[in-house]
């Protein structure tokens, strides 16, 4: 049976979840379709466009994304406490950008409440819309239900796009939010539709390499927006932000694109790269890491003790990929996940 979403997100763990959406029956819904060689690709825009405007209405920061041709990875970091910053004006103009306003919290807006049942019942609603602005099931609705009824509309028909609600794996510590964004950022090398980082087009480690030259991101100012992404801020002493440094992570990145695909990318380097070492992780270790992505890791992803932390808090006896993350994740880790 599976776990019910409110145990799968719990922010006194972490703030850091892996979701994946897969087109129904794994169609090539955003991509070229093999069976009958229509070209979807240009959907992939539609996910990005779209992205782009929930980064910056949701108090979700996204740490990294990737969309396929029948599939889509995302890792979010769920920002409470932005959320609780916000002025009820800033909560009613977030939550308007995505959806129409209830008339009682327009009166509100208006001074036209007058007893005090109509305030309360109205701030009331505008608290629900900042629950709901860390929700990232209602973030991930807000993405997938768009898609699918442009999609269908553009194919004239009806029915399911995506083959079900969405997959999240919580991730319990730098391990597992590092590995897991290289495992995102790597899908397109993977399935061999590009060679480098550069050309990996949809995808955030693209974005980031394309701002770090001015001269392109001046040039994708007239262009779609792009996507909100959390900074690398090199230091976990700071709270927003990830805490490693831009740099490290694409010396990472690269590294491990040339060990997964070693026979489009030339020789591999000798060089072991710096964040690894700070990470105290072998080459061995962190390419099973990776490999746990699409096997071996469940709901959650992290040491062991913090596993069975969760289980304690959660009164449960086990929690189904335990043995993977005993083998790969250090009992503590170097660098504490910030909530």
């Amino acid at each position: 049976m599976p776990t019910p979403r409110s145990q799968q997100i719990s922010l006194s763990d972490t703030p850091y979840y892996h979701c994946i959406s897969r087109c129904v029956r794994r169609t090539f819904l955003c991509g070229i379709d093999r069976s009958n060689n229509k070209d979807y690709s240009h959907r992939k825009q539609w996910i990005v466009e779209r992205l782009a405007l929930l980064s910056k209405t949701f108090a979700i920061d996204v740490c990294a994304y990737s969309a396929m041709s029948n599939h889509l990875h995302l890792v979010l970091k769920i920002n409470e406490s932005q959320a609780q910053k916000w002025h009820e004006e800033t909560v009613i103009n977030h939550w308007a950008q995505l959806f129409s306003m209830p008339v009682l919290v327009e009166r509100y807006q208006n001074g036209e409440c007058h007893s005090e049942t109509e305030i309360k019942r109205a701030q009331e609603t505008i608290e629900s819309f900042r629950e709901r602005l860390i929700d990232i099931s209602w973030f991930m609705r807000c993405l997938n239900e768009y898609i699918a009824r442009k999609a269908n509309a553009e194919d004239h028909c009806t029915g399911r796009f995506w083959e079900g609600r969405f997959k999240s794996q919580a991730l319990l510590d730098e391990q597992a939010i590092l590995s897991c964004m290289v495992y995102v950022d790597l899908n397109p090398i993977r399935a061999d539709i590009c060679q480098t980082l550069e050309d990996s087009d949809f995808t955030s480690i693209k974005q980031r390499i394309d701002g770090l030259s001015q001269t392109e991101q001046t040039n994708r100012m007239t262009d779609t927006p792009s996507i909100k992404l959390s900074s690398f801020i090199g230091s976990s002493l700071k709270k927003d932000g990830i805490a490693f440094d831009l740099n490290d992570y694409l010396e990472l990145a690269d590294w491990t694109g040339r060990i997964v695909r070693d026979d489009k990318r030339g020789f591999i380097d000798a060089g072991t790269p710096g964040i690894l070492q700070k990470l105290q992780l072998d080459e061995q270790t962190w390419m099973e890491t990776l490999q746990g992505y699409s096997k071996g890791f469940y709901s959650f992803v992290g040491p062991e003790a913090q596993l069975k932390s969760l289980c304690e808090k959660q009164k449960r006896h086990w929690v189904r990929g335990i043995n993977a993350c005993r083998k790969l994740f250090k009992s503590s880790s170097s660098i504490p996940v910030t909530v």
